[in-house]
């Protein structure tokens, strides 16, 4: 007898890896599942021809008051140096997604701008499909969800510089 129904088919939904982990701890559990997320978004973030940090530039450029957009802002709201954040200015502006937009407040700050080039960029952010999600969460949930990330960040972020 062979029961061809017992077979996964090449249609079949699979579980996730993460699933088959017996949960030790609720909290354990959370963790290498938002550990796992991490990872998933920052693999999505190789897409289109930039890198995660080129998004992260572009989305903060979208967003920020014109007078904080500047690669100082850029690399405060990151928490990195500012090196590297000017070599991806750089390269965002050599693709013809950012320009300079003048000069910022400080005498050695400029201020930079998307170009149309770069908005039209960011209708393809891979954040798009984390976005819809987000989008359909009741009323209230995603600020407990904010208030728990900011957690997390400032937990690390504290934990890094010890």
């Amino acid at each position: 007898m062979n029961d061809k129904s017992a077979r996964p088919t090449k249609h079949a939904v699979r579980q996730h890896p993460a699933e088959k982990v017996p949960p030790r701890d609720p909290a354990v559990s959370l963790a290498r599942l938002f550990d796992l997320t991490s990872r998933y978004l920052h693999s999505a973030g190789f897409a289109e021809g930039l890198y995660p940090a080129q998004w992260t530039t572009m989305r903060y450029l979208a967003d920020a008051p014109e007078l904080s957009r500047t690669a100082a802002h850029i690399a405060r709201f990151q928490q990195i140096a500012i090196g590297p954040v000017t070599r991806t200015v750089r390269t965002l502006i050599s693709k013809g997604l950012v320009t300079k937009a003048g000069q910022g407040a400080h005498h050695r700050s400029e201020l930079l701008a998307l170009t149309r080039d770069g908005l039209k960029m960011l209708e393809h952010d891979p954040l798009r499909p984390v976005i819809a999600i987000l989008q359909t969460l009741p009323q209230g949930e995603d600020e407990r969800i904010a208030e728990i990330l900011l957690q997390i960040i400032s937990s690390l972020n504290t934990t890094s510089k010890q």
